[in-house]
This record gives C-alpha cells, sequence and structure tokens, in this order.
C-alpha cells in the first residue's frame, strides 16, 4: 500500500508542477490553432503520463505505428484499467482528446488540460447533454482533433470484451474521418487486478488499420461496432490473450454512451 500512496503522490506533484505550462498552453491555444499547437499543448500530458509509468515500473511495448493516419480520428479502444488513458497519452505518440466521464471536470488543473486537448466530457445519465457532446465532439474531429472513445462504455478487469455501445461511432461517420482500432492489453493488471494498489506490468498497445469513411459510408453503427470489436479481438489473441467473444448488442441511443 505504501507503494501506491507513493505513485498517487508522485503524480499529484507532477499534476501541480504543471501549472506553468497550463498556463503557457492556455495562452497558446487562445491565439494560435493546428496540428503544431495541438504538439506542443500535448507535450506535457505525454511528459507526465510517461513519467508515471516509468515510477511504477510499467513498460509498454507500441506496435502498428505504422497505420496512424495523417489528420484527425476516431481512435476505438478496449478498456482494461484506469492506466489506459496514461498509457495511449505517453505512448500512442500523437495527439488525442478522449470522451470522458463528467466527474473528471471536479479535478482541478486535469480538467483544464483535458480542455485543452479538445476532450468531452459526457453526462450519460442525461440524454440532452449527450446529444451536446456528440455534437462538440464531432466539431473536434471536423477542427482536426483527434479522439479516443472506449465503446465498452466501462472498464474489464478479465481482458474480456464487453459488447460495444454503438452510438459513439457516430463520432466518426458524421465527421467523416478514418476510424483506427487500438488493442490494449495489460492495464488491469497495474491496479485492477490488484485490489486498488498499484503494481508494474508490462503493457501492449496494437494500432490496427484505419478504416476510412469510403469503406465504412454504407454500414450501420452497429456493424461497424462489430466490425471494430472483432478487429480489436483478434489484435489481443495475437497477442495471447485468450478471449471468448460475446454476441454484440446494438445500442444506438445517445443516452447509453
Amino acid at each position: 500500500m505504501f507503494f501506491t500512496i507513493m505513485i498517487y503522490t508522485y503524480a499529484t506533484l507532477l499534476v501541480l508542477g504543471s501549472l506553468f505550462p497550463l498556463y503557457k498552453a492556455k495562452k497558446l491555444s487562445k491565439n494560435n490553432s493546428g496540428r503544431q499547437v495541438d504538439e506542443i499543448i500535448f507535450k506535457t500530458p505525454k511528459m507526465v503520463s510517461q513519467k508515471v509509468l516509468n515510477k511504477i515500473g510499467s513498460t509498454v511495448d507500441v506496435k502498428g505505428n505504422e497505420n496512424l493516419p495523417d489528420g484527425a480520428a476516431l481512435y476505438v479502444a478496449n478498456h482494461q484499467g484506469l492506466f489506459d488513458i496514461l498509457v495511449l497519452l505517453g505512448h500512442l505518440d500523437k495527439p488525442v482528446g478522449f470522451i470522458a466521464k463528467k466527474e473528471i471536470q471536479r479535478l482541478p488543473i486535469i480538467n483544464k488540460w483535458m480542455e485543452l486537448l479538445s476532450c468531452v466530457f459526457m453526462d450519460r445519465s442525461d440524454r440532452r447533454q449527450s446529444v451536446k457532446a456528440i455534437q462538440k465532439g464531432i466539431k473536434s474531429l471536423q477542427d482536426g482533433h483527434s479522439i479516443v472513445v472506449f465503446p465498452e462504455g466501462t472498464r474489464s478487469k478479465t481482458g474480456k470484451l464487453s459488447p460495444f455501445k454503438s452510438g459513439s461511432f457516430r463520432l466518426a461517420t458524421r465527421a467523416k474521418v478514418p476510424i483506427v482500432p487500438l488493442a490494449i492489453d495489460g492495464t488491469s493488471l497495474m491496479l485492477e487486478a490488484n485490489d486498488g494498489k498499484v503494481k508494474r506490468a508490462e503493457v501492449s498497445v496494437t494500432i490496427g488499420k484505419p478504416v476510412y469513411p469510403e469503406e465504412y459510408e454504407s454500414k450501420t453503427n452497429g456493424e461497424l461496432a462489430n466490425d471494430l470489436k472483432t478487429s480489436i479481438e483478434t489484435m489481443l489473441i495475437k497477442h495471447g490473450k485468450v478471449i471468448t467473444p460475446e454476441p454484440i448488442i446494438y445500442e444506438d441511443s445517445l443516452e447509453q454512451q
């Protein structure tokens, strides 16, 4: 437990230490925009994430960097643990925002960084707010900002994928951007599998081939969800993770996001 407390304390100090870079990033974003600005802003969250993972002692192996498309994309990932976000921030090597729960907006400093990363906060219990969040996410993608979504909607401690909620794919189909599958393995061993205690783990991220608008425009969101889930399952199986696929449940209502 001492190690866990030490890691949380270390992460807190790093976040506090990001206040001055945050001030500079906010000033930069206010007067400028574009890919280069996103990359400059992204440097601090990336550095903080890498430092926390290094302090824990975890390693991250990324395969498939050649599949990263130019420009904005919707990244679709399985969700094993709390550290999924730090792994992607630190090692995806591309500025990204996230579809995040509204509760994260209560975290000081972190919430401001997430706003600069064009993250979208969603209240799943409020349909009207969910619609607005989806619209904001579409606009963000159209403006050139990439977004990561976890369509399972919750973390899986076992590695077995839960059904993908198909409504999140509207972000890509309406913004007409590539969809990139990401298979994350090992993050649950860092926290969720240890009764809340932080431990080191070997983590892998596999980047699949992007699906472009001309390839998915004739498909329904439910069919897209099924295809992406199968793609991620296949990558996890190749990595040695045994998964028993479950039937997909098509959910198109926005409140299910």
